[in-house]
Order: C-alpha cells, then sequence, then structure tokens
C-alpha cells in the first residue's frame, strides 16, 4: 500500500505554481510513487501484465538513474561527429561526450499499490515530472498513455483502468544512442504523482494567474481556473493569502453557461508584497470547487506579484528598477546523484550560487525539475525556462529532430503551463544554438515557437541562444525575436545592437572558461583551448576555448553598454559529459566549464564572480595555493579576486607592492596581478584596502606541511528525517596547523552510521574513473564531498573518514521530523 503524502504534495504548476493539494480523503488525494518499484535493464515487454514476476529485478526508490551507478568506460558512448557549433571542420571521435556512463538502451519498471481513495466514481489522474526518455505507460496490462521527450512533464487521465484494491503500474523506457550532447540521464529521474479526485475537478495545471495591474497601493490578480466533468450548476470561491497564511482577497464566482469551463475572477490584493530575488514573497491562490452546495475539489496555486519590463535602450527592470541578469546556465544532473532529482541536492546548488550574487538561472537545455522552479521562487532566483537543444535541423544523430513536427506544439505548451505561474520564470527560451539559424525556414520555425509561447502566457517574453551571429542578423532570424540572446559575442554587441530592431542584447550564453579545481599551470597566460598530458585546465582562470572567452571580457561589455541586459554563465556546475577541451582524451568524462566542480567545491573563478556580482559581501580570495615543492625561485604569479579596489601582496613578510583595479586591460579592471611573484616556501598575505586607502581586510595561505589528519565540515548540521534529505560534507587533508595540503590524492574510505546512509562521494576531477556510490575515493587536491541521507527515524549520523597515515575525521549531524 502507498500512503498519502502527510503534509502537502506538490504538483507544479508554474508562475508561483505549486499545484496542489492536501489530502482531503472527500476531495483530493496526492500520492506519491516514490517506493517500492522493481527495475530491470533490457527490453520486457511482458513486464505490462499483472501476473509478471518481478521477484528477481532490483527494488529501487524513484527518482532513479539506472545508469550513474556505472562503471565509466570510454566505449560507452564513443562517437564518431562533427561539433558544428565548436566550430570544429571534420568529425573526429569523442569519448566522454555524454560522461561514459552505461545509459544507452531499454528498461522497465514495475509497481504495484493500492490506493484507498480511489473508489468507483473518483478520477485518477498519473502525473510523470520526467522520464528519460520514451516512456510508454501501462496500468493493469493496458496502454493508458505515452510521451517522448525525456524532459517534459505530461499526465493522463487512467480512471477507466484504475481498480479499487491492487493495481500494477509498468512503464518501459529507451534511450538511443547519439541522441543527446552531454549526460542525459536514464530512467524515471523524477517524480510520479498519482492524483484522486472527484469526478468534477480541476485538471493538472488547471489555474493561470498573472497581475495585469500593479500600483505601489493594489495589485489585480487575475485567476483563470479550468474544470472538466459536469459544468452545471458550478462555483469557484477563491482565497488569496501572504505568506503568513493571511487571507488578503477573497472572490466568488458561478460558472456560466457562456465560460464554457473556465472561470476567470479578478481579484484585488492591497499593498501588494512584490516578489524579487531579493524579497522572494510568494502568495498562495486556495480555490474551493462547488457543484451546488457539494464541494467537489480543493486546489492550491502559488504565485508572486512583480512587474517586467524589457525597454529598448533602458533595458531589464524588476518591479520599476532596473538591473542586469548575473546568471548562470546549469544542466540537469547533480553530479554524483546523476540525473536523479533531489530537492536538498539542488537546495544546496542554489545556496552556492546565492553566495557568488547569481540571481538567475538558465535551465540549459531543457525543461527543469519542478523541485528547481519551486526552490526558485522561494529562494530568489529569476529563471530562463529552455525548452529545446534542437529544432528539425539535427545536432546527433537521433536527436529532437525526429520529433519536433509531432511534438514541438505539445511540449512547448506542457513547459509553459507547468511554469507559468511562478514569479521566478521571467522569460521563456525555445531553444539553443539551433542550426535553423541558418536555414531558409528557420525564421517560420521561430515564429511558431514563439507564437505558441505568447498564445499560453502574454505575459512573458521569449529568447533564443542564437550563435551565428551573421546567419541570425542576414536572414532576420535574431529580428524576430522579443529579446535576441546570443552565446560568446560580446565582441559582436554593438554591431548586432546597430542592426536589430529590439534596442537590447542578452548574453544568453557566456564566458566557457575552462578550469580545475587546485591546478596550477605555467606560465600563467591567456590560452585558447590549451591541452596538457593529465588532462587538466589551469585554475588561474584565463583558459578558455575556441569559441568563447574569459569572465573578464564579458564583464567590460555588461558594464559598459546599457542595453546589454545581463548574461548566463556557462555553467554554474560542472556536469557529466562535454569534457571540452579533452572529448577526444579519455578518461575526461565531465566538464571544465564549472565555476563550481562537480563535487561541488568552488573554483577560484567563484570569487572572482562573486567579487564582481556579489556586492553585499566583501570577498578577498588569494590565487594560488603555496605549496609548489620545485619551483622555488620560480615566477609563481599571485592573482587577488576581491571586492576592495586595491590590496597589498607580502610574501615571507615583504611587501611586494600595492595593486590597484584599473582600466589598462579587461584583465586589470576586475583582477589585482602581480605577474612577477616569486615562489619561497613560507606565506603570502594579502592586505586590502577600501577607496579611502584604509586597510580593511587580510587573508593568508601558507605553505603545507606533511599530511596530517583529515578535516569534516558540514553544509548542515540538522536534517529532516524523511529519507531524502542530504548533507553535504567536505573531506580535507591537511597538516598539523590545519594547513589545506593540496598535492594529497590517498584514498580516502567512508562510513556511516545511526540515523542516515552513505549517498555518494565526489572529488571534482573531471579524469576520476572511481564510481559515486562505493565508499571510497582519491581525494583530488586534497579535497573530496561525501553525501549522507537521512533515514526515516529521527536521531544522529556519524560519519566516519579514514585514509593511510592520516588521523581520522568523524562528525556528527542529527535528524528530527519534519
Amino acid at each position: 500500500m502507498i500512503l498519502p503524502k502527510h503534509i502537502r504534495s506538490f504538483t507544479f504548476t508554474g508562475l508561483l505554481a505549486l499545484c496542489t493539494a492536501y489530502g482531503y480523503a472527500q476531495t483530493r488525494t496526492e500520492y506519491l510513487l516514490n517506493k517500492n518499484w522493481k527495475f530491470s535493464k533490457g527490453d520486457h515487454p511482458e513486464a505490462v501484465q499483472a501476473g509478471f514476476s518481478d521477484k528477481n529485478w532490483q527494488t529501487v526508490t524513484i527518482p532513479h538513474d539506472w545508469a550513474i551507478t556505472g562503471p565509466f568506460d570510454g566505449n560507452n558512448d564513443s562517437q564518431k561527429v562533427q561539433i558544428v557549433q565548436n566550430g570544429e571542420k571534420e568529425a573526429t571521435v569523442k569519448t566522454g561526450r555524454t560522461g561514459g556512463l552505461p545509459f544507452i538502451g531499454k528498461g522497465w519498471y514495475r509497481n504495484t499499490f493500492e490506493v484507498p481513495a480511489f473508489k468507483k466514481g473518483k478520477k485518477a489522474t498519473l502525473l510523470i515530472d520526467g522520464a528519460m526518455s520514451y516512456p510508454v505507460v501501462y496500468l493493469n496490462g493496458k496502454e493508458v498513455g505515452h510521451w517522448a521527450y525525456g524532459y517534459n512533464s505530461f499526465s493522463m487521465d487512467i480512471t477507466d483502468q484504475m481498480k479499487e484494491g491492487k493495481n500494477t503500474l509498468a512503464i518501459g523506457l529507451e534511450n538511443k544512442p547519439e541522441a543527446s550532447r552531454w549526460y542525459p540521464g536514464a530512467g524515471l529521474y523524477r517524480n510520479i504523482h498519482l492524483i484522486i479526485t472527484e469526478d468534477t475537478s480541476i485538471p493538472v495545471w488547471g489555474t493561470y494567474i498573472t497581475t495585469p495591474v500593479i500600483d505601489k497601493d493594489f495589485a489585480k490578480v487575475s485567476v483563470k481556473t479550468k474544470v472538466n466533468g459536469d459544468l452545471k450548476n458550478l462555483r469557484l470561491e477563491t482565497s488569496l493569502k501572504n505568506a503568513k497564511g493571511e487571507i488578503v482577497a477573497t472572490a466568488v464566482k458561478n460558472l456560466e453557461d457562456t465560460d464554457g469551463n473556465e472561470f476567470d475572477q479578478e481579484i484585488i490584493v492591497r499593498n501588494p508584497a512584490l516578489w524579487s530575488p531579493e524579497k522572494p514573497n510568494l502568495y498562495m491562490a486556495e480555490s474551493k470547487l462547488y457543484s451546488g452546495n457539494q464541494l467537489k475539489d480543493e486546489y492550491t496555486t502559488r504565485f508572486g506579484i512583480r512587474t517586467l519590463k524589457f525597454e529598448p535602450e533602458k533595458g531589464f527592470s524588476l518591479n520599476g528598477t532596473y538591473r542586469k541578469f548575473k546568471g548562470v546556465c546549469n544542466h540537469h544532473d547533480l553530479g554524483p546523484l546523476g540525473a536523479a532529482v533531489n530537492e536538498a541536492a539542488l537546495r544546496r546548488q542554489l545556496v552556492l550560487l546565492k553566495d557568488m550574487g547569481v540571481d538567475a538561472i538558465r535551465t540549459s537545455h531543457n525543461m527543469p525539475a519542478p523541485e528547481l522552479v519551486k526552490l526558485c521562487d522561494e529562494m530568489g532566483f529569476m529563471m530562463m525556462v529552455e525548452s529545446f537543444d534542437e529544432w528539425k535541423s539535427p545536432k546527433v544523430t537521433n536527436g529532437y529532430s525526429h520529433l519536433f513536427d509531432e511534438w514541438a506544439e505539445k511540449d512547448l505548451i506542457n513547459m509553459i503551463h507547468a511554469n507559468r505561474n511562478s514569479p521566478s520564470v521571467v522569460m521563456w527560451s525555445i531553444g539553443n544554438e539551433v542550426p535553423d539559424q541558418g536555414t531558409k525556414e528557420g525564421g517560420k520555425l521561430l515564429k511558431f515557437l514563439q507564437d505558441i509561447c505568447h498564445r499560453e502566457d502574454p505575459t512573458r517574453p521569449v529568447t533564443a541562444g542564437m550563435d551565428r551571429l551573421q546567419n541570425a542578423l542576414d536572414n532576420n532570424f535574431a529580428a524576430v525575436l522579443d529579446i535576441p540572446g546570443f552565446n560568446y559575442k560580446p565582441k559582436h554587441y554593438e554591431m548586432a545592437y546597430g542592426r536589430l530592431p529590439q534596442g537590447m542584447i542578452l548574453g544568453s550564453e557566456t564566458a566557457s572558461t575552462v578550469s580545475s579545481r587546485g591546478v596550477y599551470k605555467f606560465p600563467a597566460e591567456p590560452q585558447k583551448h590549451k591541452m596538457y598530458d593529465d588532462n587538466q585546465s589551469s585554475s588561474y582562470d584565463l583558459e578558455y576555448c575556441n569559441w568563447s572567452q574569459i569572465p573578464d571580457d564579458e564583464f567590460v561589455k555588461q558594464e559598459d553598454l546599457p542595453y546589454v541586459i545581463g548574461e548566463f554563465v556557462w555553467t554554474g556546475f560542472d556536469y557529466l559529459g562535454e569534457p571540452t577541451p579533452y572529448d577526444e582524451k579519455w578518461p575526461s568524462h565531465s566538464s571544465y566549464f564549472g565555476i563550481i566542480d562537480l563535487a561541488g567545491i568552488p573554483k577560484d573563478r567563484y570569487y572572482l564572480y562573486r567579487s564582481h556580482w556579489n556586492t553585499s559581501k566583501p570577498t578577498l580570495h588569494i590565487v594560488p595555493h603555496w605549496t609548489f615543492p620545485g619551483r622555488e625561485g620560480k615566477v609563481t604569479p599571485v592573482f587577488v579576486y576581491t571586492s576592495y579596489p586595491s590590496a597589498e601582496l607580502f610574501i615571507n613578510g615583504k611587501s611586494q607592492g600595492r595593486q590597484e583595479k584599473n582600466k589598462t586591460s579587461n584583465t586589470a579592471r576586475y583582477r589585482l596581478m602581480w605577474k612577477d611573484a616569486i615562489y619561497q616556501p613560507g606565506e603570502i598575505k594579502v592586505i586590502a584596502y577600501d577607496a579611502d586607502g584604509k586597510a580593511v581586510a587580510e587573508e593568508t595561505v601558507k605553505t603545507a606541511g606533511k599530511p596530517h589528519h583529515i578535516l569534516l565540515e558540514t553544509d548542515r548540521k540538522t536534517l529532516g528525517a524523511d529519507g531524502k534529505d542530504l548533507a553535504y560534507i567536505t573531506a580535507s587533508v591537511v597538516d598539523a596547523e590545519g594547513n589545506l595540503c593540496p598535492d594529497a590524492d590517498q584514498d580516502l574510505s567512508f562510513s556511516v552510521s545511526g540515523a542516515g546512509t552513505y549517498k555518494v562521494a565526489a572529488n571534482g576531477d573531471a579524469t576520476n574513473l572511481q564510481m559515486f556510490h562505493l565508499p571510497v575515493m582519491k581525494a583530488f587536491k586534497g579535497k573530496l564531498v561525501v553525501t549522507v541521507q537521512s533515514t526515516e527515524k529521527p536521531g544522529n549520523i556519524t560519519l566516519k573518514v579514514t585514509g593511510k597515515g592520516l588521523k581520522p575525521g568523524k562528525i556528527e549531524i542529527g535528524t528530527k521530523a519534519e
């Protein structure tokens, strides 16, 4: 038997849409189908039958990614391909392009369950947040629905096949080879909801809330609510509640025969609390549907009140204040967790990004998980929600181009309906670097997709990430978009602006600087597509790709050109797959683009962005570490990333002079650099000065001694005892004085006891082939991150980390019932 969620079940509908549901047995009950699933890789069409024996199948909990446990192998996804977007002139053999994991093939899931809330006369709806890919759904032996695109949410009415008592759900999936340019994950990697309602009810994503008028004293809130079933004698009572749960406005509407199946209510909210990244104020619309005096349904929609303006010359404003997007692009995988969505993991990512000063997320290049949208609403991140990486012209053999004609409109509608109530969502993106930019039909396809967005949601503009600048300008492709988004084109912003009618430019994808955390290469100088024998990139943050730039080059244009409305950096986090510049050199199998590595440890670049973006938090960070055996007497540049205008460097107490940010070069404008510093073991210290020349902060880095012990630091001290919550513990190999040993690379072993379990570990090394789920991993540049998961029993979790020749580390984390 499955039990309804005890506190709240959320089924997202966008503009802040967290749809539904409290467990009201008489009207609406939502079940989260996450336990007691059986899984087997391979093709098992016979598994659709209720009597099929799955006793030998693996028992799993969803969300589940069948491929993340590996093993890594370059042959899993080896392909000979020419990557046109990267400027390649011929096809070459790529390894690790999609992560080197065994995600290709078919797989089947089965779940047998009972639903106490379902009786004859009730309605049953299955909502699948995402399934990778080509899911076909069977209930009690009969197909009840299917979809194609693995990233999208979809629902189906399964009432006719539901039974009172036991039901068997079977879902078959298939991942085709060469269907992605990054690791897509595999299986039921997002949540599945079973919703039981009365015969007359509000459907999935049945509300659409907008705020057409916002004044300092009031806001008009438009609530459109669809209903299914018997439409006679229906009444909708809607209450709007603020963040404190106080009712601030109400409305009652009878469904007239001229209304079709949709209620339309306009409600006034006095003295509205506006949503912004700085103050993410939220409201709830609680709707009660009556037939006569009988309560038929209760439906809750979360939303926000805020104004968006995109104006020629002036740029973007939120709630009347002009600002620029300080955004990052992120793929959907969660590093060592793979594609399996986990709210605690997403929250941790957003906490790190918020500290860096990020205020916007681009969901590259696909529809996001509902949990991400929910968190962006709550924590204050603006979102560019993106749909496709391909239209009709292919990038990969089995990509979305095969689906476009049949599925593009359906996919866009679902994406928009699922997310249009979320205040965090500020624009739709209909594509990324699609080759159709240069085709004869490209402009027509763009207009077709943009018109769908305007029809389903007239409140938000539409953009796309364009990389073929000349084509997009010459054939008017770029001129059709509401917001022209350009990838890696800061040198051409002025020219594009002069030729386009919109009066604004968006850096839809920027930088693509590459680096490996804690790795420093000499000489420290700008390098395009530089490769080394160890398959690493330098963390001096001066190395970039054939098509891209260093962060500083984009910063200049964002600051100097008022009509450039912001940027989305590629990428916030490293991700599985696309190991440029080493995509032809195994064992590299994850990206180097991230500002934060695959383990979730910030790279040096993190502090460059924070020094520029986070004006509320002072930053002072030294690059590099100061432990370089064998470099005595050699030039070892020191960079400082700081929010202060100037600083002075000391090596072993001797001043190396004071540097001040200036405009002699793009790097000098944002970095303080002592390019001729000479390495001598000991200590480097930096003293920062404010605009008045007053010493206000200092930072010291010491040469490390012999590795001595393991230092453990957790991101959270208390978890919820729900069997899902996560704590991320950074394990550092340090000397006797606590200084990080940056060359430490020994295996560390993990054991967990008490009210939790070991989940995964990662070290951020794109070449490391150790599997994340095994309780041992090498330190990389002295660090790694261990993830522990709570059980459903409150208590304490103890993690112990050991390594040869090291004093062990131990840490305790509490868990409590929610």
